[in-house]
């Protein structure tokens, strides 16, 4: 699946899985409340210190992937037992953001992604930990792909020029 796919995936996924490179070489993948912003920019945060960061320093290429959609079934045609998903991976790199007003935006991105009932308490929530919230920007370095297995009414697997 195209580009628009996977991005409407990696938006609509509770969580997506960020893939890091630890300092010793070893994998660390943890799932994270990621905001988009453009067609090639996440964020999300953390704490001011901690295995992310440390890894980020050490390597700043991650891959993300994500699942919006995962329902197991019985395949309409000839009864096998499958699932019907939407997926998406990405790469990219990750970086810090040090400027106040992007982490700000960032946050707010976040928030409106997440929170968007409670947007009128961001202003106090940021005035109480900004300075203690780490913000982290990744840029998407390739277009992301997507995957998909669908079936319409009548039972016949979605090609994938066939997304709607």
């Amino acid at each position: 699946m195209d580009a628009a796919f996977a991005l409407e995936v990696l938006d609509k996924a509770p969580y997506v899985t960020v893939s890091f490179t630890r300092p010793d070489g070893s994998p660390y993948g943890v799932p994270l409340s990621l905001a988009r912003t453009d067609e090639k920019t996440f964020y999300f945060h953390c704490a001011l210190e901690g295995e992310k960061l440390d890894c980020i320093a050490s390597n700043p290429n991650v891959a993300l992937s994500a699942v919006s959609r995962c329902t197991p079934t019985v395949g309409p045609k000839d009864g096998s037992f499958t699932l019907q998903y939407k997926s998406a991976m990405a790469i990219g790199r990750a970086e810090l953001v040090t400027d106040k007003d992007e982490k700000i935006e960032a946050l707010r991105a976040i928030c409106l992604r997440f929170l968007p009932q409670h947007m009128d308490a961001f202003d106090d929530a940021i005035k109480r930990s900004l300075d203690r919230t780490a913000v982290v920007k990744i840029i998407l370095t390739v277009p992301p792909t997507g995957k998909r297995k669908q079936y319409d009414k009548e039972g016949k697997e979605l090609s994938s020029s066939a997304f709607t």
